[in-house]
């Protein structure tokens, strides 16, 4: 019998009005401003309206490191919403918005998969409402701010050797990584090397998702330091005056999209910074306007715990003063069989012997997650292939270290096979939490850093290139030494190495370059060989897509 593909089974949903979702969770009519008949922004108004009502649970979905196939993280997450729903709980779920560059190339969309996902599926996966566009658009106006100022006598003194905002485009686009704009005379600018960023990596990104307000996007904005002086001091958009007109494009983008999963679940989708670059997480406003709206939210962050869940948790989490009260672990046995060894192809073969070795890839996750405080489940996402001794050794590894697991079968059947996982989840949050960040903002921002390389990837410690080292001290003279930080890292191994599966030992993290967020209010550090402007694979997925003669999307997963 054959199985239909995620896009088939999106087309067959039916759907309800916006309108009727915005009704179901108590949202008033002229607080949702419908995008056709199934998606609409909600206006920031409801956060007001409502905000003596108490707050839903927060529970975040993380995993192992994935394999570059993914291990359905957003489908478990969708899920386990919908089944949420289906044991009487009233739960929302809250979702990045995918980016072209991994749609159209090897990752894939965003919108979960089988029958637990969001819909209407191909409009998300494409442009949904625009807000990633309008991102681009703001973040290339101020580019084009910043050398008209240039070329227009330069008050400001900015030394082009020292420009530190380049353009973004959401795409994957390796050949526009360094560019040198401004050639061809006096006329068309001042020369200078530049380069591009994929979208999703903008700071504009980090500080639509951060900020809680339009007054707090504009104030993020204006601290963004756009590049250095000749004496080398920092220039920010407040030096240049144009705050105002960026927070202007970005005024409609702020507010949260309201959408629904296949079973009507109620989901807001909103946000997407790369989570291997940025910190990986839907907006503070989504998630708190969901946690209003529901007695639960399930929320997810990028790739493994070892990035998205360590972002939401050490960066989110203080920016939205949001209180998670429990983690689910999601594990694919094809990934520990990677971990354990098993090249990417023959993962759908039986192997008890590399699952028995990947598992230390899921207990290092699962012992960084009790670092924090906090409550968590294992949610073991199952795939056609998994034999019933290949569950039970990784149930057994569970059961034998006291760790909560659950199958969640909800690719196949959707809520209603996440419901024993919904039931141990409700059963787990009850259990008290003592959620803390992993470190304190008083500490230097290379402890910070060693904190998070020993802790949660389980290296020795770090290394500091010249270049990063001389960062530092900029750092500090410039007083950003008290935000927090944000890694930027492959998300195929918990250390900085993307061919060290497993549980890597003996190794330091290399921290090769520095660069201030200071906008969105933390510092990237860049480590190993981590790029911000991917590349498309050797077959994109773009050579399936097309649109049929009815308009439809053919060959979108």
């Amino acid at each position: 019998m054959r199985v239909p593909s995620d896009i088939e089974i999106a087309q067959q949903a039916e759907m309800l009005k916006i309108t009727e979702i915005a009704e179901k969770l108590g949202i008033e009519e002229h607080e949702v401003e419908p995008y056709g008949h199934y998606k609409g922004k909600l206006s920031l108004d409801i956060l007001h309206r409502r905000k003596e009502d108490k707050d839903g649970k927060v529970i975040l979905v993380t995993a192992v490191n994935p394999t570059p196939a993914g291990e359905g993280k957003s489908t478990v997450t969708v899920g386990l919403g919908q089944a949420l729903n289906k044991v009487g709980k009233k739960a929302v779920v809250a979702l990045r918005e995918p980016s072209l560059g991994p749609t159209m190339g090897m990752k894939g969309g965003a919108c979960g998969g089988g029958y637990s996902q969001v819909v209407p599926m191909e409009d998300i996966n494409l442009h949904f409402t625009g807000d990633i566009h309008a991102i681009t658009t703001a973040h290339n106006a101020l580019t084009a701010l910043v050398d008209n100022h240039i070329h227009r006598g330069n008050e400001l003194g900015l030394d082009v050797r020292k420009l530190t905002w380049k353009r973004v485009m959401d795409m994957n686009d390796r050949s526009l990584r360094q560019v040198v704009a401004g050639l061809g005379g006096p006329l068309q600018g001042v020369p200078h090397e530049t380069g591009f960023d994929i979208t999703v990596a903008s700071e504009l990104m980090a500080v639509l998702c951060l900020a809680d307000s339009i007054n707090d996007l504009r104030n993020r904005i204006r601290k963004i330091v756009i590049g250095y002086t000749y004496e080398d001091l920092p220039v920010t958009v407040k030096d240049l005056g144009v705050e105002g007109a960026l927070t202007l494009l970005l005024k409609d983008a702020l507010k949260p999209n309201l959408v629904q999963t296949l079973e009507n679940t109620p989901a807001l989708i909103h946000g997407g910074p790369f989570a291997n670059i940025a910190h990986g997480c839907n907006s503070v406003l989504a998630t708190k306007m969901a946690s209003k709206l529901g007695d639960y939210v399930v929320t997810e962050a990028g790739f493994g715990a070892d990035l998205g869940a360590e972002k939401f948790l050490n960066i989110k989490t203080r920016a939205g003063n949001i209180k998670p009260a429990l983690v689910v672990v999601v594990a694919t046995i094809r990934a520990l069989k990677m971990h354990g060894g098993v090249p990417k192809d023959n993962l759908k073969e039986e192997n008890t012997e590399a699952l028995q070795k990947g598992l230390a890839n899921l207990e290092k996750h699962i012992e960084s997650i009790h670092s924090f405080g906090l409550p968590h489940v294992v949610a073991i996402n199952r795939f056609s292939h998994d034999t019933p001794a290949e569950i039970e050794i990784l149930k057994e590894f569970c059961h034998s270290r006291d760790i909560q697991v659950e199958l969640a079968d909800v690719w196949e059947s959707g809520g209603e096979g996440g419901k024993k996982l919904a039931e141990k989840v409700l059963n787990e949050i009850e259990k008290p939490s003592n959620f803390s960040p992993l470190y304190s903002l008083d500490l230097p921002v290379e402890q910070k850093i060693n904190n998070i390389a020993t802790a949660v990837y389980g290296a020795d410690g770090v290394n500091f290139s010249s270049g990063a080292a001389a960062q530092l001290k900029k750092i500090k003279e410039h007083g950003w030494d008290n935000l927090p930080v944000c890694m930027a890292k492959t998300q195929y191994s918990l250390s900085d190495d993307p061919a060290q599966f497993g549980r890597p030992q003996n190794f330091r993290i290399t921290v090769r370059e520095l660069r201030v967020s200071a906008g969105a209010g933390f510092i990237v550090a860049l480590t190993g060989n981590v790029m911000t402007m991917p590349g498309l694979p050797k077959r994109p997925g773009a050579l399936d897509m097309d649109v049929n003669d009815e308009g439809g999307a053919v060959g979108l997963f």
